[in-house]
């Protein structure tokens, strides 16, 4: 899916933003299809409760606009990956040059914006306070999720409750908040949609703890990226938490910043003979299994395709689990 981006006064900017669409590093797109699964899973009879809170009125089409949220996400989704590029100095993304690299800083940076803006203007379209405030709300957490990873303390950084903030903040909320929104627009209770945000929340600390997994055994070729990317840049994830608990005299080495190649290699000796891999994909597992008690509290249905949908929905968590890249 390619959301559909407005015409823009100046067409390099236009081409930039679109950049990664046009190329298919996003091909998988993962949150867009469990967001139109989650939107035909809540496909429901709509409580008489819940229907003066409808947008206002039942005028448009449901699932246009349930449809609107997906992109919009992706939107978001491309714009955090255009100004993390710049920050991080990245120099390729899911196996092509990074748009920094083959456009520049400042131009990155300006489709990244030019995205955010089509994205708001498409969530005004859609005139649902609570849904901006939620989007908002994702947005908001990006920027506070690169910011602690940015300027973490030394204690902060070998801290697992801070890891999972701060992964929740870059990765998982998005897609909470995102599934929490197509419930709103669908009329659904409090409840049902607060369990469609607890299944995109689980789901995406599942799917970024298997990220940091095969930051350690991916390779170049299947991540797009430069294998041990992350702890290359300092960035200290779940594994090598896990590896600290099980020996805590790794925790010198992490707290020197692992800026020299010999700290890197010594951490990565302890985190080979340490359980730092297995534990992170238990983690994983059980935020999966959460993810999929969320689906399985959705109220009954007798509708066969809300049911491949909750299906699909609980299929994707376990392709979470098993994925390679």
């Amino acid at each position: 899916m390619m959301p559909e981006v407005m015409p823009c006064l100046v067409p390099k900017l236009a081409s930039a933003a679109e950049y990664f669409f046009k190329m298919g590093v996003e091909g998988k797109r993962f949150r867009p299809t469990v967001l139109l699964h989650m939107a035909s899973a809540l496909n429901m009879p709509i409580p008489w409760s819940a229907t003066d809170n409808l947008f206002g009125s039942l005028s448009g089409d449901l699932r246009t606009r349930q449809q609107r949220i997906a992109e919009i996400t992706e939107m978001i989704h491309v714009a955090s990956l255009l100004h993390d590029d710049v920050l991080d100095d990245a120099d390729t993304r899911r196996g092509i040059g990074s748009l920094n690299i083959v456009m520049g800083n400042k131009l990155s940076v300006l489709a990244g914006d030019f995205l955010l803006s089509r994205a708001c203007i498409a969530l005004s379209s859609l005139g649902n306070t609570e849904v901006v405030s939620l989007m908002a709300t994702a947005v908001e957490h990006l920027v506070n999720g690169e910011t602690m990873q940015m300027t973490t303390s030394a204690e902060k950084r070998c801290s697992m409750e801070y890891y999972l903030q701060k992964t929740f903040y870059k990765t998982a909320s998005l897609i909470s908040n995102s599934c929490k929104c197509v419930a709103i627009l669908a009329g659904q209770t409090a409840e049902v949609s607060m369990l469609a945000y607890n299944y995109g929340q689980n789901l995406g600390l599942a799917y970024q703890l298997i990220d940091d997994v095969l930051d350690f055994t991916g390779t170049s070729s299947s991540l797009g990226k430069g294998s041990l990317s992350d702890i290359r840049h300092g960035i200290v994830t779940a594994p090598i938490l896990f590896a600290i608990e099980e020996y805590p005299q790794l925790r010198k080495i992490v707290d020197r910043g692992l800026k020299e190649p010999a700290d890197i290699d010594i951490a990565l000796d302890y985190l080979e003979k340490s359980q730092g891999i297995k534990k992170t994909k238990e983690l994983a597992a059980v935020h999966a299994d959460h993810a999929i008690k969320a689906i399985d509290a959705f109220p009954e249905s007798d509708n066969e395709n809300v049911h491949i949908s909750r299906r699909a929905l609980v299929d994707l968590t376990h392709r979470v689990l098993t994925r390679t890249k």
